[in-house]
Parts: C-alpha cells; sequence; structure tokens
C-alpha cells in the first residue's frame, strides 16, 4: 500500500479518535452506530446576472470547481418567470456536492483558512439548523477562498452552503460542528 492512499483528510481522523468520543460522553449513546456523522456538503451558488450574460454561469461554475475540487452541476430554471426575464430551461447557477475525502478537506479549508478571511467576522450564526440536524449557511463573497485569484475574479458571487449531517436533532448537530471548529457566535 503506498503512503498516498493510507492518509486521511485531517478532519475524519479527528472525527475518529476525538469527536467520536466526545459525542458518546456527551449524549450517552448506547450504540455507536447513532453517533452523528457528517454526510454531505452541498454548494450552491446562484447566478443573478445569468439572465443578461449567458457566461456568468460558466464563469461562476469555474469558480465553484476550483473552491470544491470537484465539477459542479449546472442548475436549470424550473418554470419561466416573465418578471425576472427567466424562461424555462435557462441556466441559472451551479451546485456541488462533497462527500468523503473531498468533503473533510473542504470543511477542514472553510474553518481553518477561508472564514477567518471574512471582513469584520465575529463567528457563524447558532441558529441556522432546520430542526433535522442539517446546518445553511450563506457566504456574501467567494475570494475568501484562497483557490480564488481576486484579479482573474469578472464579479464577486456569493454561496450557500448546506452541511448535512445523521444528527436528530439541532444540539446534536451543532455539537458535531462545534467538533469540526466550527466558530458559532453563541
Amino acid at each position: 500500500m503506498s503512503a498516498e492512499t493510507n492518509n486521511k483528510p485531517r478532519f475524519k481522523e479527528r472525527y475518529e479518535t476525538k469527536i467520536r468520543k466526545d459525542m458518546k460522553d456527551k449524549f450517552k449513546y448506547n450504540n455507536d452506530m447513532r453517533i452523528p456523522k457528517l454526510e454531505k456538503i452541498v454548494i450552491n451558488m446562484g447566478v443573478t446576472e445569468a439572465t443578461v450574460d449567458r457566461k456568468a454561469v460558466t464563469s461562476a461554475a469555474a469558480d465553484l470547481a476550483l473552491i470544491a475540487g470537484q465539477k459542479p452541476v449546472i442548475t436549470k430554471a424550473k418554470t419561466s418567470n416573465a418578471s425576472f426575464k427567466v424562461r424555462e430551461g435557462m441556466d441559472l447557477g451551479c451546485k456541488v456536492t462533497l462527500r468523503g475525502a473531498r468533503m473533510y478537506e473542504f470543511l477542514d479549508r472553510f474553518v481553518t483558512i477561508a472564514l477567518p478571511r471574512v471582513r469584520d467576522f465575529r463567528g457563524i450564526n447558532g441558529k441556522s439548523f432546520d430542526g433535522r440536524g442539517n446546518y445553511a449557511m450563506g457566504i456574501k463573497e467567494h475570494i475568501i477562498f484562497p483557490e480564488i485569484e481576486y484579479d482573474k475574479v469578472d464579479k464577486i458571487r456569493g454561496m450557500d452552503i448546506i452541511f448535512c449531517t445523521t444528527a436528530v436533532n439541532d444540539d446534536e448537530a451543532k455539537e458535531l460542528l462545534r467538533g469540526f471548529e466550527m466558530p458559532f457566535k453563541d
């Protein structure tokens, strides 16, 4: 076995050694399979100027591919809306779903590199859970990621990031994300 296949992402190693044990002690799980884990991370980038400029979605997808390390899927309009000048089937954005090693690598870069680069950062909102253990947040500038070269960006775009966990409630999910050093305000 080569050394490269044996390398685990740093946050996956932390989950297996520290976070699982801490969660089991805190919530008193009687079965190891009940311990929550991070299932996937979905990154969505809506492109508002796509109605005027068709190349904007391609540019956003290229930026998202750099950030996520995997090719995004172009999202299309489901219905037409004349007031927004949107036709059915028109490209409106892009999204990517990260699982496994790429998910842990992205989470590591997001928490340790990208979030500290946000201007006037005081922590993320701890109330954006959906009641079933999933956490959603928005970012106003995609240039906080080190993979994006500021000089080559045509427009600064925002993105939504959703952390999907197997936790059954918000308290367990919040504790899990806290174990990954997510900087919650409260």
